[in-house]
């Protein structure tokens, strides 16, 4: 009798295991729900509607887009942190993932534990942009500015669209280490920043690439810096601040995708194949590179090292400038 009811025990075990597999193996057999952290019409936003009308055929099933903006990012954040970790909820998130943790006192989730990366789907530098009726035509020249005008107790105003933004902590790091000061104006998004800047009430801002390109085009501001490590493919007539007068500096926004952690890693391993693939077709990353965008579709080992990295730099910029925490 002990030994009967063992072996039923034993099959009962090995057909959940199988029934597990199995489940596993017919990943995905429902719609997948992408949860893009900003609203509808933004850069990251259709960076997500473009690899889900990219991945549907690929998966065999819808895969949707929900927009859940707010509270820097965190508001999509935590609902991916909490949701089932089955593969079916997926996080579209920018590099504000990162600045959070320094940011925030406290979190309703913990960005390294509850959140398990895919892939850093594409990144997109910065660019230092000015009203043209700054006098001023490269970072040196903004530096030596600067540095004339806090003299004189007239600090220049740089522009973004909120405190604890990227294009913010992005134009503190950049004051940090070119030793300078400006005064903060933050707006509560980075449209209305931009607008400000061109009438120029505000004379200048760090912004992503496909945001101010069409208006240095226009002759309505002038590029003097991209803030990426290399130049911008974009724009590659545009030096990188770290090559004009600040060595060292790099800052840019990314967008990536991650998972609630205990997903399993069959599903992550599909997801990760999937959307790397599809990120390096020739038409997506065409028409990524066409909005200011560069594919890097990264390994998920790359990704986590890169969110871990930003953590640690923002927490010390954080730090460094005694911003108040939100």
């Amino acid at each position: 009798m002990k030994n009967t009811n063992m072996l039923i025990g034993v099959c009962a075990l090995l057909a959940g295991l199988s029934g597990q597999a199995l489940a596993q193996a017919a990943y995905p057999n429902q719609s997948i729900r992408f949860v893009v952290t900003t609203a509808a019409g933004g850069g990251l936003d259709n960076f997500g509607r473009l690899v889900a009308k990219e991945l549907t055929p690929r998966a065999g099933q819808q895969v949707i887009v929900d927009n859940r903006p707010g509270a820097g990012t965190t508001i999509g954040s935590t609902a991916v942190a909490r949701a089932r970790p089955d593969g079916y909820t997926v996080l579209v998130n920018t590099s504000a993932l990162a600045i959070s943790p320094a940011m925030y006192a406290k979190l309703p989730y913990d960005t390294i534990a509850d959140l398990m990366p895919i892939t850093l789907g594409a990144a997109a530098p910065n660019m230092l942009v000015v009203h043209p009726s700054l006098p001023v035509k490269s970072i040196r020249e903004l530096i030596a500015l600067a540095k004339a005008r806090s003299a004189k107790g007239d600090a220049l105003m740089y522009a973004s669209g909120g405190t604890g933004t990227n294009g913010h902590l992005a134009t503190a790091l950049f004051l940090s280490m070119a030793q300078i000061q400006m005064t903060h104006v933050a707006y509560k998004s980075g449209a209305p920043a931009v607008i400000d800047v061109i009438a120029g009430q505000v004379l200048l801002m760090l912004d992503t690439v496909s945001s101010v390109m069409p208006q240095v085009n226009a002759g309505k501001l002038r590029a003097i810096g991209v803030s990426g490590a290399s130049r911008s493919l974009a724009a590659p007539s545009i030096p990188t601040i770290a090559e004009s007068g600040v060595p060292g500096y790099a800052s840019g926004q990314w967008y990536g995708l991650l998972v609630p952690t205990g997903t399993p890693q069959e599903i992550i391993a599909w997801l990760h194949r999937e959307t790397t693939t599809l990120l390096r077709s020739p038409g997506v990353k065409e028409r990524l590179t066409a909005e200011g965008l560069e594919v890097v579709a990264s390994s998920p080992e790359e990704f986590s090292a890169l969110i871990k990295a930003d953590i640690a730099k923002w927490t010390k910029l954080v730090k460094t400038i005694d911003l108040p925490l939100l």
